[in-house]
């Protein structure tokens, strides 16, 4: 039975692997180069064209996007590159003083030409090619060697297609809402008793460590941005980068809310040491009210990456119905810290920082402020998309028809209920 176990968990961790950014890279990126060097040696007149592996191995990435964009600059640095050496080469030939002329002249051109990155290239292309005695031979067989590289690059990305990082983003935010629920949690249990200065200053040093963490989901989250532009088997790209990139920036609040919430019962036990921070019944209020909020970050962060589809309603409902939950319990908090309050009035001002920033984080969890801010930002950028590029906007809505405004219009029509319901 363990060996089966065993092996069962092997093929499960093989098949992650599999999915893994750098071991997808470094197989694309391979073959890219093999493929690249093999066309080269029948096409171009060096003996080793060793350019064209090596501008497939720079241009091939994890995206279909930054594919085509690095493939471009990298061929417009090359060919800018080998211009101005044919340029130098007539003129002056190589010397120590023209050499340094050379490559000034070369990084300024790259910058002229807007080749991001690449700037580099066009002084090492500039280089190699100077250096050689038959100018002409070498920069034609250097263009050559560099188109047959980025069309190589190109085709290996359309023929293997990337894959879509929507999922590992997801997992990350996910991750990111358990992590900020096992901090709340924490955080509930020591204020429902006698809490040590040290205890809750520990507390504020993990809130602040949340930041790295909110880094990290950040970078995985531009990949996966990367990975829905242009890629042609995901039809609702802004959708899904609107969606992720709202729903991380609301736990972003939230995490920086709770970093205040923190530093409030850090405060809070410097001034009641070494009493309890709250009564026992006003501590046992505001363990449940934070483990409920704690629930509540999760299951919105399961809103955030679920689909668009009976997954994501019922994940919807189940925030909703987590947040109403909530609510109540603040509401029962707030009474009984005015209690409290009422019967001493010196730690007052700290107990309102704490209903405030509960009151923050359920008002930016809230459905109804969440698909408000969702519905601006996708006219934004629709809106931005269309400016930028109108012909391309108008094809994509042609082939798709009214694909893309489906769900706009699903969350349009959800919204006015929701105005409704509450007058």
């Amino acid at each position: 039975m363990r060996e089966v176990r065993a092996w069962t968990e092997s093929v499960v961790e093989s098949v992650k692997r599999r999915r893994d950014p750098v071991v997808v890279q470094t197989l694309r990126s391979a073959v890219a180069a093999t493929l690249a060097y093999v066309v080269a040696l029948r096409l171009s007149p060096e003996a080793a064209p060793l350019t064209a592996p090596l501008t497939a191995l720079l241009v091939v990435q994890v995206t279909l996007y930054a594919t085509l964009t690095n493939g471009i600059r990298r061929v417009n640095s090359v060919v800018a590159g080998v211009l101005v050496a044919i340029a130098f080469s007539q003129l002056v030939g190589l010397t120590w003083w023209s050499l340094a002329l050379l490559i000034v002249a070369s990084l300024a051109v790259g910058r002229l030409v807007r080749v991001e990155e690449y700037v580099p290239e066009v002084a090492i292309s500039a280089m190699l090619v100077l250096g050689v005695t038959t100018v002409g031979d070498t920069a034609w067989a250097r263009i050559v060697e560099t188109l047959i590289g980025a069309v190589v690059g190109l085709g290996c990305n359309l023929l293997l297609a990337p894959p879509v990082w929507v999922d590992e983003a997801g997992e990350s935010i996910e991750g990111l809402a358990r992590r900020v629920r096992q901090l709340m949690l924490r955080m509930g249990e020591e204020a429902a008793g006698r809490t040590p200065v040290e205890h809750a200053t520990e507390r504020l040093h993990e809130a602040r460590r949340l930041d790295h963490d909110i880094v990290e989901v950040d970078a995985a989250l531009r990949q996966a941005e990367d990975s829905l532009r242009l890629n042609p088997r995901v039809r609702e790209g802004l959708l899904h980068r609107v969606v992720l990139r709202t729903g991380l920036d609301t736990l972003e609040i939230c995490t920086v809310v709770l970093r205040v919430l923190a530093r409030t019962l850090t405060d809070l036990a410097k001034e009641r040491d070494p009493e309890r921070l709250f009564a026992p019944e006003t501590g046992a209020a505001v363990e449940r009210l934070l483990s409920e909020i704690a629930d509540a970050v999760v299951s919105f962060a399961v809103l955030v990456t679920a689909s668009v589809s009976a997954s994501a309603q019922s994940a919807e409902a189940r925030l909703a119905a987590e947040l109403r939950q909530a609510a109540a319990t603040r509401d029962k908090l707030a009474q009984l810290l005015l209690e409290e309050v009422q019967r001493d009035a010196r730690t007052w001002q700290l107990y309102g920082a704490v209903l405030t920033e509960v009151n923050r984080i359920l008002d930016e969890m809230d459905t109804e402020h969440r698909s408000r801010r969702l519905l601006e930002e996708l006219d934004r950028a629709s809106l931005e998309q269309r400016e930028r590029m109108p012909r391309i906007t108008r094809l994509r809505e042609s082939l798709h028809g009214s694909g893309l405004l489906r769900v706009p219009e699903v969350l349009r029509r959800n919204q006015a209920g929701g105005a409704r319901r509450s007058r």
